[in-house]
């Protein structure tokens, strides 16, 4: 055997020993997941791999352990992917010093968990926001009891919102597979549920399939509806697993998007493009239309309402960034629960119960909040930059992007 051949034979004798690291970063995960069920999201790897992971019962040592292991060990030549392995990985070595008693503040958890850290918006400019909303709703008096009075009469009677949903989703859907080429077989379940600290959740199957649950603690407001049957399915979180699993898992062999940890940056790009991916799949002048010819007749509310409605949900969207905000101060010990709950009431403009359920969402989840809105706003500047949105948005949804690496 010549020199040549001998060392080819021993390179291929190498690469054949090299760890898969989609095999190891899932077993990551997964012995995380021993600690924390909810870290794991949704899985469809090999189930071995998670019954290992229960045998083995690693301590939260042993994961950090490994997971440095692992990173100063990573071999792979495809820049998004190693990128993404790297940072989901530096992601878990936190959330392992978190659950093992480390303490961050809630920018700094931001910034470990999901790779970015929502700016700091003054309370001057929720103000400026109300004062505009002031000026669209009935009556006079406080603005608080004017707009929960206001909102309160475009609740959908119960005996009507699986109708008015459905006929979101199939509206949803149509739009979507107007833009983007879905699996033949793709389709979600919808349940209907209570108890939780969520208002709605996709739990992803595999194979193209998920199930959405929808909480019904609450009245479910038309305005509710669409984001809902957007976010949840198309083309929000079951577009973005189902086109994982397509053109990653399946398309590519990268076996570690079978896999989706909760609290890590992959869930500022989840949440991020469900959020924006409503008004690109319903813009102003569409969505009027259709809540003025299906979804207000369906919920027995009055059409000619629609737009005034509308606009006055427009107006509230700059107030979606107040969460972060009570959030930020409350998780830092900055102000208590009831301070926490007027923050919310006042410059969220939140019923009581409602704010009560975003609390219990804040204490249950701390800095995912920043994933909705600031993750919007992420993905906003990205595809901001691209002369085609559907299909720039398609792209971004079948990727390994992360917030750091929506720069590059």
């Amino acid at each position: 055997m010549t020199r040549r051949h001998t060392l080819a034979m021993a390179s291929l004798l190498a690469s054949c020993q090299k760890p898969d690291a989609a095999n190891t970063y899932m077993k990551l995960v997964l012995a995380l997941g021993v600690h924390e069920p909810s870290y794991v999201d949704a899985y469809y790897g090999p189930p071995q791999l998670k019954q290992q992971a229960e045998n083995e019962n690693l301590t939260l040592d042993q994961i950090r352990d490994r997971a440095h292991s692992f990173l100063s060990s990573l071999d792979e030549p495809n820049v998004l992917r190693r990128q993404f392995l790297v940072i989901q990985t530096k992601s878990l070595v936190k959330r392992t010093e978190m659950l093992s008693g480390r303490k961050f503040t809630f920018d700094e958890e931001s910034q470990h968990l999901y790779d970015t850290v929502a700016p700091v918006i003054p309370e001057a400019t929720f103000e400026k926001a109300i004062q505009q909303l002031d000026s669209l709703l009935p009556s006079k008096g406080p603005i608080a009891e004017r707009h929960a009075l206001y909102r309160n009469s475009f609740n959908i009677p119960a005996d009507r919102v699986d109708a008015c949903f459905r006929a979101a989703v199939d509206e949803s859907r149509s739009i979507t597979q107007k833009h983007i080429a879905l699996p033949a077989e793709e389709s979600f379940e919808i349940e209907y549920v209570k108890g939780k600290v969520w208002s709605a959740y996709n739990w992803y199957r595999s194979r193209y399939k998920s199930l959405i649950q929808v909480n019904l603690d609450l009245p479910v407001e038309i305005g509710r509806i669409v984001t809902l049957a957007a976010h949840e399915g198309y083309p929000g979180h079951h577009v973005y697993n189902t086109l994982l699993e397509q053109h990653l898992v399946n398309g590519k062999g990268w076996r570690e998007f079978s896999i989706y940890p909760l609290f890590s940056p992959q869930s500022c790009i989840a949440e991020g493009t469900a959020e924006y991916g409503v008004g690109l799949t319903f813009p102003a002048v569409s969505s009027l239309a259709f809540h003025e010819q299906i979804l207000f007749p369906k919920a027995g509310l009055d059409p000619k309402q629609a737009a005034h409605y509308l606009k006055v949900l427009s107006a509230l969207a700059s107030l979606s960034h107040a969460v972060n905000q009570a959030a930020r101060q409350y998780l830092d010990d900055k102000i208590n629960r009831a301070a926490c709950q007027q923050y919310l009431e006042r410059y969220s403009l939140m019923t009581a119960p409602k704010a009560e359920q975003r609390i219990r969402f804040i204490e249950a989840n701390r800095a995912y909040v920043i994933t909705y809105n600031h993750g919007q706003d992420l993905i906003r500047t990205y595809l901001a930059k691209q002369p085609d949105q559907w299909k720039a948005f398609e792209a971004l949804l079948s990727s390994p992007r992360l917030p750091s690496t929506l720069k590059s």
